[in-house]
């Protein structure tokens, strides 16, 4: 009996390629998480299925012909060794980097690709570490996901589902009894193999996140951008990792109120901040609606720590109260753009809140000054904690 030994992979080479530049983009999509959160194109992308994410890099190693010295970029004297510099970044035939100063130049920019990623797989790079932080068991009903796994193999099924390898397996066994020869050829149906699947039941305690943010005046536009990329991918978050999760939305000025996902995501800025009228609403809504010994409760506030001055008091002891009634209670703070590191003394929420809530395990506080800023305050909000025992 022979075996043939082809070398299946040169009949795969495409394929092959074709998962290479994918791991390549997930790679470099992994690198850039920062800047990508933040681009607007993805924000603004109404629910398409894909988006286009700018990536460098990700041009294949190829020879190509020098035009300028007209002659093969593969030539030389053969005098180069181990070791030796061919070129620099910034020589000829690379890009050199703008200042933004000067007249027009007239060198080669650097190349950037957009790749085209499913929007699923790219939240799946971003919440692959995250979860709802202190999540406990509750007393109430718990809330059903399902899980589904493949885990067994059938000779019947639908075409979907076939498993090829098996069937390729199975094939070779077959013509190896029958011709003395394992060989891969002569497909017939007792030779194919199918996956099947069951779906698991299990389950997740009660959660409800109670998003807050401050549309007053003096929310911008930058401003009003940050709290809405945060939101928009703490609600992905929330759905594509949990089940049935409860997200309430509380929109505020100088007064509260409880608004619809759409409202929240478009609603324009007016009015003063009295920050205490949102912390109101969250425990009354909390009191006749999510039970704490029945709920895992997370509310999240994003403002620009401007409040009425006389309100400061009245804040700090209802975010005080919430800390005590919820799991986790997360503040972010949205300074201008461009102002990293510029800290005001007076006035902003978040300089008040630690000074008198430092001490609470489960309040998170985060300054935001840059796009680049939301995927740490992800993180920061949702990392790894384990519930107190």
């Amino acid at each position: 009996m022979s075996v043939q030994r082809n070398d299946w992979s040169l009949q795969r080479k495409g394929i092959i390629d074709q998962e290479r530049h994918k791991e390549r983009v997930r790679e470099a999509v992994r690198k850039n998480l920062g800047s990508i959160v933040s681009n607007e194109s993805i924000i603004l992308s109404d629910g398409k299925r894909t988006v286009k994410v700018p990536v460098r890099s990700l041009d294949e190693y190829k020879f190509r012909f020098d035009y300028r010295k007209k002659k093969h970029v593969g030539q030389g004297d053969g005098k180069t060794k181990v070791g030796d510099v061919l070129a620099r970044e910034g020589s000829q035939g690379q890009g050199q980097k703008g200042t933004g100063k000067g007249p027009a130049g007239q060198d080669e920019g650097g190349e950037y690709y957009e790749a085209e990623i499913n929007i699923d797989e790219l939240a799946a790079l971003i919440f692959e570490d995250l979860q709802l932080p202190f999540l406990e068991e509750k007393a109430k009903r718990a809330v059903p996901a399902k899980e589904t796994r493949f885990n067994e193999i059938r000779r019947t099924g639908v075409m979907a589902n076939l498993d090829k390898r098996r069937m390729i397996l199975e094939n070779i066994k077959r013509n190896a009894r029958e011709t003395q020869k394992a060989r891969f050829g002569n497909v017939r149906k007792e030779d194919l193999r199918f996956k099947t699947w069951e779906e698991n039941q299990r389950y997740e305690s009660n959660a409800v996140v109670l998003a807050l943010m401050d549309v007053s005046g003096s929310m911008g536009e930058f401003k009003k951008y940050i709290a809405r990329s945060f939101y928009f991918w703490m609600v992905r978050f929330l759905r594509t990792k949990y089940d049935t999760v409860e997200i309430v939305f509380i929109s505020h000025h100088t007064e509260a109120k409880e608004v619809t996902e759409e409202q929240f995501f478009t609603q324009g800025e007016s009015g003063g901040t009295v920050v205490s009228s949102a912390y109101q609403l969250a425990l009354d809504i909390i009191r006749q609606r999510f039970n704490p010994p029945d709920w895992n409760i997370y509310p999240f506030h994003f403002s620009d720590g401007d409040n009425y001055y006389s309100d400061n008091e009245e804040a700090v002891r209802l975010a005080d109260e919430m800390i005590k009634t919820c799991n986790l209670f997360g503040y972010g703070e949205i300074g201008e753009e461009g102002t990293s590191g510029y800290r005001r003394s007076s006035g902003a929420l978040l300089s008040i809140f630690n000074d008198r809530l430092k001490r609470k395990e489960r309040f998170v506080g985060v300054r935001i000054d840059d796009k680049e800023d939301v995927y740490p305050a992800l993180k920061q909000f949702f990392g790894n904690r384990e519930a107190n025992k």
